[in-house]
């Protein structure tokens, strides 16, 4: 609808521009948004206020001129002036209820675009040191970053997802030399347990598989367990392997799919930290100073210049990070999003501070950040901080196990990332109008619910019928219905652009709590058949749009509850 108004204005500035009214270059960009009034209309526009000066007349009266001169049509019942110069439009029934014919027709394709059409756009996320078992933090990367990748592809991009391994450093030699301990028959309380070991039960199922010689099907790996104590390079191998596996097992439960996954240890392996390093060198953005490598990450926005390569030997964690997003660049994606969570924030400048430093053409702000907040998870009023599993922290497959998989992947994405996010155990699994998937997936099975009874009553419905009844459908309720559906493809825009995929949840809660409300107003099965299809039409719409954006988000929608 928005289209179709800015279509309108377009034509009125044209008809302006021909009578010498406004200047020939004349090429403002219009706004259309939604009234949050509705007796100030449906739609507003500020074009007049924006044109003012160059036409060189008040506003109010320009914005008068700009009405006088809109195309006649069914759209646009009328049109009035307000405050400064404000236009706003109101529609007509019939635009309203256009809604429901186009949900009808497109299916599963109401709401998507093509506005990404022809570019490429990687999305990494959740990327954990393959040390242990994923945690609820991990969790809520893979519902943003998976959302993302759903929302980009339904707008048009070709989407590649990327998990990063960080397979190298000091977090995985702790990880071999817990393992060894516990091969070697230690436990976590013994005084010669590895300083900085991990001490989760999942230490002892590895060592403990380790010394079967089970062999692990890893994505890129095959690795026998060699049952040798004191082996640390094989046991370092088969740790690895091992939890990646688990790892994937626990995106397979949370059903996330990744396109790639990329290895850190292949940057050295491969030559291209060494290359990146020669190539800062190069340029002139280093210095040597008490034995370590600088680069000037000042030059590019950095409140201080960053060691590169310690005194004592050895990278910092964000020179291999440069490395791999130059690979990124060469693999031709002209977007990057990176979902990291919060504590990756001294990383963003550091990052695109060294992609300026090669000076290969990448464009300042290169990749884009999402940076995802804590997640408390609470039961009964209190907070969980352990798992059995785990030791430390609350894992991933804790909380599917607990709640499953929709629960777990709406809550993790129901609030911006940027917002710490409370995980209520109870909550989500109750089923009750308080849980918003419940009640959300309650609005799609009403409504398969009432198709069952149609099918019952030997009647039945198509949706040809509906559409030419819907000027049948003039209660409030169903005109508030008709306006949420209408504002569906523009909240999947949005989100998309933005990288904000809790706007599709909490449409869809809204979406939900006006349907259940007209529902519990109205009967939908009526003896006046031309109403009834009508409302079948519109609680069929309903349902399309409540699968849509469900799948956008990984959650499903069950025909019945």
């Amino acid at each position: 609808m928005k289209e179709q108004i800015t279509l309108l204005v377009e034509q009125a500035l044209a008809a302006l521009v021909a009578q010498g009214q406004l200047p020939a270059d004349v090429a403002p960009k219009i706004q259309i948004d939604r009234t949050r009034d509705k007796n100030h209309g449906d739609l507003a526009s500020n074009v007049a206020l924006s044109l003012a000066k160059a036409a060189g007349r008040p506003p109010r009266e320009l914005a008068a001129q700009i009405c006088e001169a809109l195309p006649a049509s069914p759209v646009v019942t009328r049109t009035e002036i307000a405050g400064p110069g404000f236009i706003n439009f109101f529609l007509s029934d019939s635009s309203s209820q256009a809604v429901v014919r186009s949900i009808l027709q497109q299916g599963a394709g109401f709401g998507r675009s093509d506005v990404g059409k022809g570019q490429r756009v990687q999305v990494e996320f959740v990327s954990a040191n393959p040390t242990g078992p994923l945690h609820v933090g991990h969790g809520r990367g893979a519902a943003v970053g998976d959302s993302l990748c759903r929302l980009l592809a339904a707008t048009g991009w070709d989407v590649a997802s990327e998990f990063y391994y960080n397979d190298a450093g000091a977090q995985i030699d702790n990880l071999a030399r817990s393992v060894q301990a516990r091969c070697q028959g230690l436990t976590p309380d013994s005084p010669e347990w590895p300083e900085d070991g991990y001490r989760g039960d999942y230490i002892h199922d590895v060592a403990r598989a380790y010394l079967a010689g089970e062999t692990i099907d890893a994505q890129d790996r095959h690795v026998t367990g060699a049952g040798d104590a004191n082996n640390t390079d094989a046991i370092r191998d088969f740790a690895v392997a091992y939890l990646r596996r688990e790892q994937d097992l626990d995106l397979k439960a949370f059903a996330v799919h990744f396109d790639l996954y990329f290895l850190e240890s292949s940057l050295y392996q491969s030559g291209a930290v060494e290359e990146t390093v020669e190539q800062l060198i190069a340029n002139g953005h280093t210095y040597e100073q008490d034995g370590a490598l600088w680069l000037r990450t000042t030059e590019f926005g950095d409140d201080k210049d960053r060691v590169m390569r310690k005194s004592e030997g050895g990278y910092t964690y964000f020179l291999p990070d440069v490395a791999y997003h130059l690979n990124k660049w060469e693999r031709g994606f002209q977007r990057v999003i990176n979902e990291q969570g919060a504590d990756h924030h001294s990383t963003v400048t550091r990052v695109r501070a060294g992609l300026q430093a090669l000076q290969k053409g990448i464009p300042e702000g290169w990749p884009d950040y999402v940076l995802h907040q804590m997640v408390t998870v609470m039961r009964d009023g209190e907070e969980v901080k352990i798992s059995k599993r785990a030791g430390s922290y609350v894992t991933l497959r804790d909380l599917i196990d607990e709640v499953g998989r929709d629960a777990t992947r709406y809550f993790l994405v129901a609030r911006g990332p940027s917002s710490q996010l409370t995980f209520d155990i109870d909550l989500a699994m109750s089923q009750s109008n308080d849980n918003p998937v419940y009640y959300i997936q309650y609005a799609h099975a009403r409504v398969c619910s009432i198709q069952r009874k149609l099918a019952e009553q030997g009647e039945s419905w198509n949706a040809e019928r509906g559409i030419e009844n819907l000027e049948q459908l003039q209660e409030e309720h169903e005109k508030a219905l008709l306006r949420r559906l209408d504002r569906y493809p523009e909240v999947v825009a949005s989100a998309a652009a933005n990288s904000e995929p809790h706007l599709v949840a909490n449409y869809l809660k809204d979406l939900a709590a006006d349907f259940h409300a007209w529902y519990n107003a109205h009967k939908t099965l009526v003896d006046d058949k031309a109403l009834r299809d009508a409302r079948l039409a519109l609680s069929e719409a309903v349902r399309q749009v409540i699968a849509n954006g469900l799948d956008l988000l990984g959650v499903s929608a069950p025909e019945s509850m």
